[in-house]
């Protein structure tokens, strides 16, 4: 049986991994959102929940349980997005929401999706998902 959601799943991780290791000498040219470190620590545990979101979803796909898939999606969807504290929300500039805002709608298409599209289908749907996640963490960053 062919499991074209590990090529993807491993791909992804090579990616993340690369991406890393790249360029690490060269100054960095992202933004930086410039946090108070409370507005960081709240602002990283977000981003540890969507890295999570991701983990579940591609664990729900490889396990074909469309349960946990859309538990996973949904705690990244737009809930999340409306808890953000306002404080790190007035810091963030229209560029960021502007990727920011489609990925959590994108995690709750995919929580919609995971009723009934197939199980490959989904894989490419997280796939292009995280290029929302890809595109963001190349334009920013928190220090």
């Amino acid at each position: 049986m062919k499991r074209p959601w590990l090529s993807l799943s491993l791909s992804l991780a090579c990616a993340c991994v690369l991406s890393n290791a790249v360029g690490a000498e060269a100054a960095d040219p992202r933004i930086d959102l410039r946090f108070t470190p409370q507005e960081r620590a709240e602002f990283l545990s977000e981003m540890r929940q969507m890295l999570a979101s991701i983990q579940g979803i591609l664990q729900g796909i490889g396990t074909l349980d469309r349960k946990r898939i859309a538990e996973a999606a949904g705690l990244s969807g737009n809930r999340m997005a409306r808890a953000t504290p306002d404080s790190v929300r007035a810091k963030l500039p229209q560029s960021f929401r502007d990727i920011g805002g489609p990925t959590h709608l994108l995690f709750e298409e995919l929580g919609v999706r995971a009723e009934n599209d197939e199980m490959d289908s989904l894989a490419r749907f997280t796939a292009e998902l995280m290029n929302q996640c890809v595109a963001c963490h190349a334009a920013f960053r928190v220090h």
